[in-house]
């Protein structure tokens, strides 16, 4: 199920919960005061960047911007509360290097974030800068092949069925190097605002043929075309 979230309208109520004006918020995210202006009035798309930037600055977790319910459903997470996810649904974020899609994403200050993924760079030298982010990462490879590369190890090869526990503060990049495409589940520790915006960071990996780049507005026709050009 695909749900509709209004991030201008719930940072508008957020705002005025916490008894904040526009130029609270805008000392607090970075954004003038006209572009938080422009967002509570949905005149400015949100992408995830923007919505990281500000849940930090408002110290909110990033999942109340898609509640439906808004800031609101905060109350309602005590305990009990569950996610089903269905096949295909979840947050995407979509690279030159990585696809990942977030899973839960509407349930507020999880322990623990986790998002399916998979890698589209075949070398490291294609990779440009690793990724890093506070907590630790636990990955599962489901299916190809993976090469995990740290700052502080050698790196390691991992087959379908294997999985590794690392410190995700240490730069970090995942390649592909098996004859399918490598896909992985992902647990990530820490708050999810911090490991969305450091997924969503595109290194800028060395230059390489047009039908290897990813375009965002037609992520599943580029997507299969990678996995066209492997075979």
């Amino acid at each position: 199920m695909t749900t509709t979230a209004k991030p201008g309208a719930i940072l508008k109520a957020l705002r005025l919960q916490k008894g904040w004006k526009l130029a609270d918020v805008a000392t607090k995210t970075g954004f003038p005061v006209s572009t938080l202006s422009k967002i509570e009035n949905d005149k400015v798309a949100l992408t995830y960047d923007k919505i990281a930037r500000i849940s930090k600055g408002m110290d909110v977790d990033i999942g109340v911007f898609f509640a439906e319910d808004g800031p609101a459903q905060t109350l309602a997470l005590a305990t009990g509360r569950r996610s089903i996810i269905r096949k295909g649904e979840g947050r995407v974020i979509e690279t030159d290097t990585y696809h990942h899609r977030f899973v839960a994403t509407e349930l507020l200050n999880k322990r623990f974030v986790p998002m399916f993924g998979e890698s589209y760079v075949r070398s490291i030298d294609k990779f440009g800068e690793m990724i890093r982010h506070s907590g630790e990462e636990f990955t599962y490879v489901i299916e190809g092949s993976l090469e995990l590369h740290t700052e502080l190890y050698a790196p390691v090869r991992l087959e379908a069925g294997d999985s590794i526990y690392f410190d995700s503060g240490m730069a970090h990049a995942y390649i592909d190097v098996g004859n399918t495409p490598c896909r992985v589940l992902t647990i990530c520790s820490g708050d999810e605002s911090q490991v969305m915006t450091a997924h969503e960071k595109s290194p800028s990996p060395s230059p390489a043929p047009v039908d290897h780049k990813v375009s965002a507005k037609a992520p599943v026709k580029q997507t299969r075309g990678r996995r066209a050009a492997r075979n």
